[in-house]
């Protein structure tokens, strides 16, 4: 890790920051970045991975690239390329340098779209850990709780359990993500690509009732991809019933509207 300090210093002074502007957002005190310039001091991983992630790199690039001396193939927009802002991550670890679950219940909901990048905000929600082989101790999670009934037969008030989304291309079209956003705040639906268009999603619920409508990703603050979901209400026969017959309506509607369309051609 010889060449983090540097890293550090070019990318701290390309993005116009002063020590002082950068130990505001990271949380921590000028003193404390002046050391890991100087390489008095090496960062924690999750700072590691917060600055990765704010400076729009992987960490690999951050640890271990000469980024002072070639800047060719780096791209140092803060604004991100794929125009969005949804690089900025802050998690929690443990003594072992682990990272925990945070978890943001519905009360939280609101708040989450101020204090997403912010140490403090995150460190006071529930933290957890979850320990299941499923889970991998080199990946983040975070869980959110729902409300609505747009992705029945999943209830009302369950915990989906999420991976960041670090990303654009790591998104797979047809699953499910919490996509958060300056407007809409944390939803819960599936990802779609919107027909040509490259700076639009189309989020689609899983209950037909509720029509898709699209997402500008500037608008978007974080996406993580849904894993799983732990939820207090087992499924009743009778829902699961209903929520086929609605499908089988939907996609008989949609028949019908081709049916038409194709006879007035």
């Amino acid at each position: 890790m010889d060449n983090v300090g540097k890293n550090i210093k070019f990318l701290r002074k390309t993005h116009g920051l002063t020590q002082d502007d950068l130990a505001k957002k990271l949380g921590i005190s000028r003193y404390k970045i002046g050391s890991y310039e100087e390489d008095r001091a090496l960062p924690k991983l999750e700072l590691l991975q917060f600055l990765a992630n704010y400076f729009g790199l992987n960490l690999d690039t951050l640890i271990n690239a000469r980024l002072w001396e070639d800047e060719t193939g780096i791209n140092l927009n803060s604004s991100n390329s794929n125009a969005n802002n949804f690089k900025v991550l802050t998690t929690v670890v443990n003594s072992s340098n682990e990272e925990r679950f945070a978890l943001v219940p519905q009360k939280a909901a609101a708040g989450y779209t101020v204090g997403y990048s912010d140490p403090e905000f995150i460190e006071n929600l529930p933290i957890f850990d979850l320990p299941l082989p499923e889970f991998k101790n080199n990946r983040t999670y975070r869980v959110f709780q729902i409300s609505g009934n747009s992705m029945e037969p999943i209830p009302s008030g369950s915990y989906i359990i999420c991976e960041y989304v670090a990303d654009m291309s790591d998104i797979e079209y047809g699953k499910p993500y919490i996509v958060i956003t300056k407007t809409d705040g944390i939803v819960y639906k599936r990802i779609e690509k919107e027909a040509d268009s490259n700076q639009q999603l189309l989020l689609k619920s899983d209950n037909p009732e509720y029509k898709a409508y699209t997402v500008n990703l500037s608008e978007i603050i974080e996406i993580w991809k849904a894993v799983g979901y732990i939820s207090t209400q087992l499924p009743n026969a009778n829902d699961v019933a209903k929520n086929k017959i609605q499908h089988l309506i939907s996609d008989l509607k949609n028949e019908l509207e081709q049916l038409k369309d194709n006879t007035n051609l």
